[in-house]
């Protein structure tokens, strides 16, 4: 969606985790839960951009397929999640940070602590 309104679900790590645990425990055959603890495009690009001091503009799916490569197939999807049914079914909360709070905390003008060379992805294609 060029207007940034599309939406990607996201949640820690941990919150999945414990989500795991508790649909395991549970022992539901054939029961679908969901992960969700926030989501939106906007602002997580937003974010990005106050971390690189760039500004975040929208892309039309032509301009975002350029931009972004194979990436920009999955960028303008609109992929809506919602947990709340997991939420009553399990009485799993996300609690853990959430991406946006992840994001902002990020030091951007900093090396990564670990780096992937160029030599080993083309290796694993």
């Amino acid at each position: 969606m060029a207007d940034g309104l599309n939406r990607w679900a996201a949640v820690h790590v941990l919150d999945t985790a414990r989500l795991y645990r508790l649909a395991l425990e549970k022992q539901e055959g054939g029961a679908r839960y969901h992960a969700v603890a926030e989501e939106g495009v906007r602002e997580i690009a937003d974010a990005i951009g106050r971390g690189l001091k760039v500004p975040a503009v929208s892309k039309s799916p032509e301009e975002a397929a350029a931009h972004f490569g194979w990436l920009g197939m999955f960028v303008g999807r609109d992929l809506i999640g919602s947990s709340v049914q997991t939420q009553a079914r399990l009485g799993w909360r996300p609690t853990g940070p959430g991406l946006i709070a992840d994001l902002e905390q990020m030091r951007y003008s900093e090396p990564p602590a670990h780096t992937i060379s160029a030599a080993t992805v083309r290796a694993s294609r």
